[in-house]
Formats: structure tokens, sequence, C-alpha cells
């Protein structure tokens, strides 16, 4: 009979506590769930969008490396802003160039950025993490300029301001707001058709891979890194170049 009531008392026990995973395990998702519908509206998710930022966490991202993303990342009202306030001498403390985990061959990439008043950061793809060859992103991936124009040093660069295929193409027209104002930015490839837009225009038109496109990388200063611009399929980047910047709603669409 004791046997009994003992074992009676342990399956309650075990069902209580399966009741309980199964409400935490509930509420986790109904969290995830949320967060994402923060970034994605409910013909975003139909159409097949995914949501790379959750607007509360940094599931998904990662320090270019592979260590998880650093204490300077951090997330202020559904934004991913670089906090540049604690630095050793350029480099921010707890920063560094972060990357999406998963890779992508065509896609339509979406976010808003913003960017501190002289300040300098980029959006890369086809990033290839491989830092036994490549000791930072750029040396891989494409990059769309993020830059406050109006004080920045390198808005002094033809190829080198905002919405421009950095040191490749310059934007045309010029669509970017002030510092410290959102910028919706989009990237689009397929098949290595190429496309930019900033603010809802676009500003890039070009062809990926060929014969055009090496004399371009050629060209510039990537001309001495021989796989750059080379990859058709890698990982998205979020770029520390010693600024604030802030990102949000990102979001992207396999095509």
């Amino acid at each position: 009979m004791i046997r009994t009531i003992f074992l009676l008392a342990a399956i309650s026990a075990f069902n209580a506590c399966n009741n309980e995973s199964e409400k935490q395990t509930t509420a986790e998702a109904d969290t995830t769930l949320k967060s994402i519908a923060l970034v994605l509206t409910e013909t975003e998710a139909a159409e097949g969008w995914i949501a790379l930022f959750d607007g509360q966490t940094t599931k998904g991202w990662h320090k270019y490396g592979g260590a998880a993303v650093g204490s300077a990342w951090k997330i202020e009202d559904g934004a991913l802003h670089l906090d540049a306030n604690q630095k050793d001498n350029w480099q921010i403390k707890g920063g560094g160039d972060i990357v999406c985990d998963e890779e992508f061959d065509n896609f339509h990439l979406k976010l808003e950025w913003k960017i501190d008043t002289c300040g300098n950061s980029g959006i890369m793809f086809y990033v290839h993490e491989d830092t036994l060859k490549y000791k930072y992103p750029w040396m891989t991936g494409i990059e769309m300029q993020v830059l406050d124009n109006k004080c920045h040093p390198d808005a002094k660069i033809i190829k080198h301001r905002a919405g421009d295929l950095y040191d490749i193409i310059s934007a045309t027209p010029e669509t970017v707001k002030p510092a410290l104002e959102w910028n919706l930015a989009e990237i689009k490839c397929v098949n290595g058709a190429l496309e930019f837009y900033l603010n809802g225009t676009k500003v890039v038109t070009t062809t990926l891979w060929d014969d055009a496109w090496k004399k371009a990388v050629a060209a510039s200063k990537f001309k001495e890194w021989k796989d750059f611009g080379t990859y058709k399929k890698g990982k998205i980047a979020l770029q520390d170049h010693g600024n604030h910047v802030w990102y949000r709603n990102i979001k992207i669409k396999k095509l």
C-alpha cells in the first residue's frame, strides 16, 4: 500500500513537471512568435520572409569567427545598437563585426539603419566565414556603405558614400537621410543580378562575377584580395567601424 502511494506520488510529480515544462516551452514559443511579429507582418510571413533579428535578442547572430555577439551590441527599443562609448584605440570593447548564422545565395534583404553623426558602418553579404584564410568579413563580402555623408571623411571619396557598393559603384541618385534618422535599405541578388535600394529608390544595379565585375574589382582597393566578391553563397554581416550605429527590422526572403 505504501509502495503504491509513493508510486502515485511520483507519477503525479512527473506529470506536474511535464506540464510545467510544456507551459515553459509554450511560453518560449509565444515569446518567439511575438518577437518575430515585431519584424514581420502577416503578409510578409505568408510571402516567405524570414526575420533575421527578432528585436529582442541576438539569436541567429554571432561575432565573425564564431564567438558570441559582444556586449557592445545592445538591444534597445527593438533595434540592435552598436554602443561605441567604450573604445580601445579605435576598436570598440565588446564589439566586432557580426554575421548571421545562415548562408544565403539568391535573396532579398531588407533592413533599417541609422548612423551617428560623422559615423561609418556597412552591410556586407556573401561573406565567407573562414578566419584561417580571411581575418575580416570584408575580405570576401560585398558591402553596401552606411555613412553620414555630411561630415564623415569617407563622404569626400567617390564610391564611399552612403548606399554605394563600397569602392566599386556609386549610388545614384543620392537618397540617404541625415545622421540619426532611419534609412530603409534593400539588397537584392538573383543569379548575380544585383540591386541596391535606399529609401525606396534603386541606387545601384550591376552584375556580379562576369568579366566586367572582375575588371571593376581589379580597379578597386579589393584587388589584393583574390577571393573578394567571388562567393555565390554566404552570410550577412553588420560592420563595427568604431561608431554608434543602429539596425532594426532585419528580414530576408530566399529567391
